[in-house]
């Protein structure tokens, strides 16, 4: 028996260092040496060894790079050193000058140089403790980042285990999360179809594409890291940057491609120019070129400002610009139900791709730059990707041109458009019955902090919206079990559990019913004032605004919100068969409590290990006092956990009282 186990054990890693091997070549050298149906089976097989012997999974075996619950926030993580920014460059003039104060700073020094692409990601920090991957880091403000380790553990040309048989004890590396032009276009694409407003360019798309709390959303974006440096490294460091980019290469990570080493100035002058003209060849954007001091001596002595190395520029590519048409204007509802107004283009090809359409932003936008249907305008790709119209053309106007006129009815489901004043955006105020706000506001009703309806997925709910199952949230209190196995992947089980936990939010408290509905600016806390000062629906629903505005928590901005959303017969509807279907409108009565920290406001930070943050809040809310998401001098207590972010300086600062989970503890029971 013990020497079966000693096989499966030795099976176990050799699948594991084929699947790691190929991986690399997969998706970092992009050279496979296997098929797909290959590969596949080799990661069958490690799968099911790992199921008959769950103790033999590790944190760096392939299986688990994708299967983390969701997170309910992201943990403030320090860098090991600081993630500076770029100084940028703009014309070839301004990197003259760069490579001028760099002889300023070192009189009579020789120098080489590294060029490098200036990929359009999002930078990331990656630590390793002797080789085995162990977080993954946003860059945040440079010293301290958002740990997204298992966002980061998805991506497959991150490796979970360094190809060195000597890995440092500790290693840090910098690099950028990034997505293909392919990719970028077909998220863009899906975007626009559910009526979402488009990224901006592939580096919004790659920093929000890491930043899902779902680790299971961040892969299904097929996100790539490409590794560019060293931010710390125990032991012998490499004496020069090309040398640490070997080093990493060695390693397993991806690197960056076309690395050029330049001893004059003029070559790297000649690679911006090369790759400025190539850049449209690429599989992925790039917006310029990095260039930086070879020697890591020299950089050391070079130093850096408060915000840049001395010893490194990012050299930017001009925009490329066209003139064309507005043919039409049109507008998206997001799925808050922002309106976004469109510009539909005479086609014209910019920057290597043809564009058609161009976002206009919101009203005072398109009225600020006057664009008129039937104008003749200047277009550019914003960061090189998306398209956006810089001016009209008012001297090639006709008198033919229409100004458009924003809508008074949403166009999706016909609600009151309203635009608070004060704001830009103009929104749907169909909430929960808008077609195009519907599959956000479904994920929103099944969260822990409203209806808490386990099952109840990004991948579910799309799966029952495109079988039409459901229209809006009271459908789903009208759905069988044998309507729920028709989801894919669905089994007997599983639509058991989602049809019970369906039925059993039925009979939440009004509070998370009032928050689930998605009134604009009414939130948790808000909510719970709501469903205390009115104890059901029906009487919320027929408030007058000065009865709300009477309310000490509650604004002429929230007032009208909620006088707005009750307004809209479509809403009335839903929540009408909502009421049919058994969901409780009124709030469970009680004996009143001692409120022992009524007046008292809390700030809660870092992770706490006793409670969750919502049975906190739940805890200091149903004893009268408040939790607020910032600290300022009415905070009375900073209840804090492990890896606390600023708040925790804030409250230092301040002299607010802070405490820890068993102070808190202490506090209620005294």
């Amino acid at each position: 028996m013990v020497s079966e186990k000693k096989d499966v054990k030795k099976r176990v890693q050799e699948l594991r260092d084929l699947i790691n091997y190929h991986n690399y070549r997969y998706y970092v050298l992009d050279s496979p040496e296997i098929s797909d149906a290959e590969y596949d089976e080799l990661v069958k097989e490690l799968i099911k060894l790992e199921e008959a012997h769950p103790e033999l999974i590790t944190p760096d075996s392939p299986t688990q790079r994708i299967g983390a619950p969701p997170a309910e926030g992201f943990t403030p993580v320090r860098h090991r050193a600081r993630m500076f920014s770029l100084q940028d460059a703009f014309g070839l003039e301004e990197l003259e000058a760069f490579f001028k104060r760099l002889s300023r700073e070192l009189p009579n020094e020789k120098f080489e140089y590294v060029c490098e692409l200036k990929i359009d990601g999002a930078a990331v920090a990656l630590n390793y403790e002797k080789g085995i991957y162990v977080r993954g880091a946003t860059r945040g403000d440079g010293e301290i980042g958002e740990d997204i380790t298992p966002n980061i553990k998805t991506i497959k040309s991150v490796p979970l285990k360094l190809l060195l048989e000597k890995p440092p004890e500790f290693l840090e590396v910098r690099g950028e999360a990034y997505l293909s032009k392919e990719q970028f276009e077909k998220i863009n694409q899906e975007r626009s179809e559910e009526g979402l407003p488009l990224f901006a360019n592939p580096r919004n798309a790659a920093a929000g594409s890491l930043r899902q709390l779902d680790p299971k959303i961040t892969a299904s974006r097929e996100l790539a890291v490409i590794i560019h440096g060293l931010g710390f490294i125990s032991g012998e460091a490499p004496k020069t940057h090309f040398e640490a980019l070997q080093f990493l290469e060695r390693a397993g990570f991806k690197i960056t491609p076309f690395v050029k080493k330049a001893v004059t100035t003029e070559e790297v002058f000649d690679f911006c120019r090369e790759w400025e003209r190539k850049r449209d060849k690429l599989p992925f954007e790039i917006d310029g070129v990095v260039i930086k001091v070879n020697s890591i001596e020299q950089q050391r002595r070079l130093g850096e400002t408060s915000k840049a190395p001395r010893w490194a520029i990012a050299y930017k590519f001009p925009p490329e610009e066209k003139t064309t048409k507005v043919l039409n204007i049109d507008v998206n509802v997001g799925r808050t139900g922002a309106l976004t107004p469109v510009a539909i283009l005479e086609p014209v090809k910019v920057a290597g791709s043809t564009v058609s359409r161009a976002t206009l932003h919101n009203e005072d936008e398109m009225r600020r730059k006057d664009i008129r249907i039937g104008d003749y305008v200047i277009v550019r790709k914003a960061g090189d990707v998306i398209p956006e119209i810089v001016a009209p053309i008012p001297s090639r106007r006709t008198g033919k041109e229409k100004i458009y006129q924003f809508p008074k009815k949403c166009p999706v489901c016909g609600s009151d458009v309203v635009r608070p004043e004060g704001e830009a955006v103009a929104r749907c105020t169909g909430g929960i019955s808008c077609p195009a706000q519907v599959f956000e506001h479904l994920l929103h009703w099944g969260r822990r902090g409203t209806m808490d309806i386990e099952g109840l997925g990004p991948e579910v709910v799309k799966d029952l919206l495109e079988k039409n199952l459901i229209k809006n949230v009271a459908d789903l209190y009208y759905l069988t079990k044998e309507d729920l196995l028709k989801v894919e992947h669905f089994a007997d089980k599983a639509a058991e559990n989602l049809y019970q936990a369906i039925q059993k939010s039925k009979n939440r408290p009004l509070s998370k019913l009032l928050f689930a509905l998605g009134i604009r600016h009414v939130g948790s806390h808000l909510a719970s004032v709501l469903a205390k000062h009115f104890s059901s629906i029906d009487k919320l629903s027929k408030a007058k605004f000065e009865e709300l505005q009477g309310i000490p928590e509650v604004g002429p901005k929230v007032a009208e919100s909620i006088t707005t959303f009750f307004k809209q017969k479509h809403n009335l509807e839903v929540i009408n068969r909502l009421k049919k279907a058994g969901v409780k409108m009124e709030a469970v009565m009680v004996a009143p409590t001692f409120q022992k920290l009524a007046g008292l406001t809390f700030v809660v930070t870092g992770t706490l290990e006793k409670f969750t943050r919502e049975e906190v809040k739940s805890k200091i809310e149903d004893l009268g006092g408040r939790v607020a998401s910032s600290v300022s001098k009415k905070t009375d207590y900073v209840i804090v956990g492990e890896n606390p972010g600023s708040k925790l300086d804030k409250a230092r600062e301040l002299g607010v009282k802070i405490i820890n989970e068993n102070d808190f503890i202490n506090l209620l029971e005294r």
